[in-house]
């Protein structure tokens, strides 16, 4: 296993671990004390925790190398396994808007609890010190899955802190912000689990290499020399990086021998960038459109 899918696991298996300590504090509490954006929360939890198991699961199959039945391995496995998390986010998301708008609209129970208020301070240090861990490892290995286990840790931070502030309010009988709180989470769940199934989503459906990248795959072609012209350029995502396929035409003079070194060279250049697997480089000879 590489470091990537090294960091990967580990961050998967510190998630499942900090939120389950979560989600049975925030449950205990939530529903002694009728907590409405509390117990919201700890379904929350629920959720990160089937969110980390799905990193584990997803970074495992993905980091398999590849194999007769599949050539460019099995680097997709992390955008399915991140559609899967999102699905369960947006559906974790309704159930609560339903709930917390029910609560609003009947009356909340909330009993004021200094253990609340414990549950929430203890959640957010948790939560900020996985974000800030699980945030380090994505900004060096640009993997779908830590950027959503990423997300739900600082949303939860941001989750928690308009909760704390709920239950501060129900101390001096302002019980509805509690439910709005609640209608919140939901909406934030909701938005994150669009956002990240999207993102899968494209990578699935075979969306095309940024700009950016697509750019400096051009100038490096259009720096040989002996490249008369670029003809077509194609890009198909396999995980988290790309296969690119190049049509280029040299100088039909040019010999068999000399332009396949020149392919050779040019693909083993593109394979060098950061979201390159692999470079597919086809010759043709060069035909004069103004002729």
């Amino acid at each position: 296993m590489n470091d990537r899918a090294e960091k990967t696991k580990n961050a998967g298996i510190i998630g499942i671990i900090g939120n389950i300590f979560l989600l049975i504090i925030k449950a205990i509490v939530g529903f002694a004390s009728k907590s409405q954006a509390m117990i919201a929360d700890s379904i929350n939890s629920a959720g990160d925790i089937f969110a980390s198991l799905m990193t584990f699961i997803g970074n495992k199959i993905a980091s398999a190398p590849n194999d007769e039945d599949h050539n460019f391995g099995h680097g997709k496995a992390e955008y399915i396994f991140s559609m899967f998390i999102s699905i369960s986010m947006i559906l974790v998301a309704a159930k609560l808007l339903y709930n917390s708008i029910m609560t609003l609209i009947l009356g909340s129970e909330l009993t004021f609890s200094w253990f609340l208020v414990i549950v929430c301070v203890v959640t957010i240090i948790t939560k900020l010190i996985l974000f800030i861990y699980v945030k380090n490892i994505y900004k060096k290995y640009n993997n779908i899955l830590l950027e959503a286990n990423m997300e739900d840790h600082r949303n939860d931070c941001i989750v928690t802190t308009f909760t704390l502030i709920s239950i501060l309010l129900a101390r001096i009988e302002i019980y509805w912000f509690d439910s709005i709180v609640g209608i919140g989470i939901s909406l934030w769940i909701c938005y994150t689990g669009i956002k990240i199934f999207l993102e899968s989503y494209n990578v699935l459906m075979d969306k095309s290499i940024d700009e950016k990248t697509k750019d400096i795959i051009l100038d490096l072609a259009h720096s040989y020399k002996n490249i008369k012209k670029i003809e077509d350029i194609i890009s198909s995502p396999v995980g988290y990086k790309y296969i690119i396929f190049l049509t280029i035409q040299v100088d039909g003079e040019m010999s068999t021998k000399d332009s396949h070194d020149l392919a050779d060279c040019l693909e083993m250049d593109i394979t060098k960038l950061e979201k390159v697997y692999k470079a597919i480089v086809h010759v043709e000879p060069y035909i004069d459109n103004k002729n």
